[in-house]
């Protein structure tokens, strides 16, 4: 048999090898954020196997961020990176564990299946080709790399500029949640169709601003929760700074000048295998007109999508307990307006099982191109 060699030498590559003496016993560590003890995240090649079975064994998987999010869950693998498919995986509380046997010499696996930074870039220059989209580069990572919004709109449409709702998508601030970006390519293809009449009316009536990516640097360093920093995105709205969070303060103060009529944050749960929303019913500000517009967004899109459901979520806040450090709390409250956040499995949907793929890219980016409807319904 050849020599087993494991690598992650490549954008979000990210683990630990123990032992790879035994294909029935590899040994792995799911490593840490760079800067941070958040580890959930894995990603990496292992080679000469072909045609063996294997036995992946991650050993710290009931220390790591979010033990509960290994009980069901499948680890993602693929032989080709664009084809990605579960693999057997059991988990006793403390190890996980992952069957597979490779057909070639190079089999890939990772927590979900991965969006890598050339995508994003190959993302950013395919959406900018349309005559609706401008490119826009706020600022610079930590890292050096571009913080990129996408403003969208008609501008020869019959509503007049400052008559349009101001929609804001942002996108993976974890960057280990890739069905976030997953779902705004999916978002961002349907808005751009121009034989879809959802996208004409919505083009027409909104100037939208997309932000795909909101975490570049966690993204290709491989980072589950973090940036390059160490900071949580998702806890810094309150009080950004370039020195520790660039990438909110960044987008954070273009809102600021754009104001905002919705928005929407994308995410991903680990232990829940549902795609829900979560308000902002939790800020001193919300009022009867915001409730009345989250019912009216949830109801369209239950009506028009059997992946979306309400029942299952984190429960509702109690009124002026939100934390305002979130995004869509911070908006909300700043703006006055609806701001959800969207919540999608790494497991499956339970309500619509999928045993070849769980939750999957190409699943995410349909939700992602079903969320126009609600949109149109709301606004």
């Amino acid at each position: 048999m050849p020599h087993l060699h494991i690598s992650t030498q490549f954008d979000s590559g990210a683990i630990e090898v123990l032992s790879l003496e035994n294909p029935r016993n590899i040994e792995l560590h799911i490593r840490a954020d760079n800067a941070s003890a958040f580890a959930q995240w894995f990603h990496f090649a292992l080679h000469g196997a072909a045609d063996k079975p294997v036995t992946l064994r991650f050993l710290n998987a009931g220390a790591c961020a979010y033990p509960k999010g290994w009980e069901g869950y499948r680890v993602v693998a693929s032989h080709d990176r664009q084809h990605w498919f579960r693999v057997d995986t059991e988990f006793d509380g403390t190890v996980m564990t992952a069957h597979a046997t490779p057909t070639s010499n190079c089999m890939y696996f990772a927590y979900f299946e991965p969006y890598s930074y050339e995508q994003h870039l190959d993302l950013l220059s395919a959406v900018a080709q349309s005559e609706h989209v401008r490119l826009e580069r706020l600022g610079s990572t930590l890292d050096g790399r571009d913080m990129t919004l996408l403003r969208i709109t008609d501008a020869k449409g019959a509503t007049p500029q400052d008559n349009k709702r101001k929609v804001w998508l942002i996108a993976r601030q974890h960057p280990g949640e890739t069905m976030a970006e997953w779902f705004a390519e999916g978002f961002l293809e349907r808005l751009l169709d121009p034989d879809d009449a959802v996208s004409r009316v919505l083009l027409d009536r909104c100037v939208f601003h997309v932000v795909p990516n909101m975490n570049p640097d966690g993204a290709a360093r491989g980072n589950l929760r973090t940036n390059a920093a160490g900071a949580n995105l998702n806890r810094e709205w309150a009080t950004p700074s370039m020195a520790q969070s660039p990438e909110v303060f960044l987008v954070r103060q273009k809102m600021l000048q754009t104001g905002v009529d919705l928005c929407l944050d994308v995410h991903g749960d680990e232990a829940l295998p549902y795609n829900f929303v979560v308000g902002s019913e939790g800020t001193p500000g919300y009022t009867e007109r915001v409730a009345e517009m989250e019912d009216s967004f949830k109801n369209a899109w239950l009506a028009n999508c059997p992946d979306f459901q309400d029942q299952f979520n984190y429960g509702r806040n109690a009124p002026g307990s939100a934390n305002l450090t979130l995004a869509t709390n911070w908006v909300a409250q700043q703006f006055g307006c609806l701001a959800l956040t969207i919540e999608m499995p790494f497991k499956d949907n339970a309500e619509h099982l999928n045993l070849a793929t769980g939750w999957s890219g190409e699943r995410s980016r349909k939700l992602g191109a079903s969320v126009l409807q609600p949109l149109l319904a709301t606004l």
